[in-house]
């Protein structure tokens, strides 16, 4: 089974929350994860560790696509339920759709200042490469990145001008956002 990368960093984030925490700083920790790397063990050790500790300050994002570079996660090794996981982990566990921008932003809201001594976990639905035909719930763009053509017609599907200064000003609204 091959799954993602980004579940090594689970460790190092759950790391940071606990500094966090034993020096007294009021710093949230973020870390997002691949459904396809929840197969992986040392992701749901590092998700303990932050219940032991009490790691009111760390969030787990997961990015439930339901696919992976092998193919869909069902068929690889299927996830169950990510929130009945995380709460049996100790978690205060939530999903929303990954697409809803604002239901994204209002969980976090409701959460940013819970301090009850238990990790916040978050479980976003989405679809990868939504909105692109091409793309849209294909395995093959795990980790591939379109060519011109491509782009551009990804661009028209998403009904998005070419602007790549646009992109930036997004991209600076979304971390304004994860500030407050």
């Amino acid at each position: 089974m091959s799954t993602g990368s980004l579940g090594q960093g689970i460790s190092p984030a759950v790391g940071m929350a606990l500094a966090g925490k034993r020096d007294g700083k009021d710093y949230r920790v973020f870390c997002l994860l691949g459904d396809g790397e929840c197969q992986e063990g040392q992701v749901w050790e590092a998700l303990q560790c932050a219940h032991t500790y009490q790691l009111d300050n760390f969030f787990a994002i997961i990015d439930q696509n339901n696919l992976q570079i092998d193919g869909h996660t069902d068929e690889v090794s299927p996830n169950l339920d990510f929130v009945k996981k995380l709460e049996a982990f100790g978690y205060d566990a939530h999903e929303v759709d990954g697409h809803d921008m604002q239901a994204i932003a209002d969980l976090f809201d409701k959460l940013r200042d819970r301090k009850d001594g238990r990790p916040k976990g978050i479980v976003l639905h989405t679809i990868k490469g939504k909105g692109v035909s091409y793309m849209e719930d294909v395995a093959s763009w795990h980790g591939t990145a379109p060519n011109e053509e491509q782009w551009n017609q990804a661009l028209r599907e998403l009904d998005t001008p070419p602007d790549r200064e646009q992109y930036e000003e997004a991209i600076e609204d979304i971390e304004e956002g994860l500030d407050r």
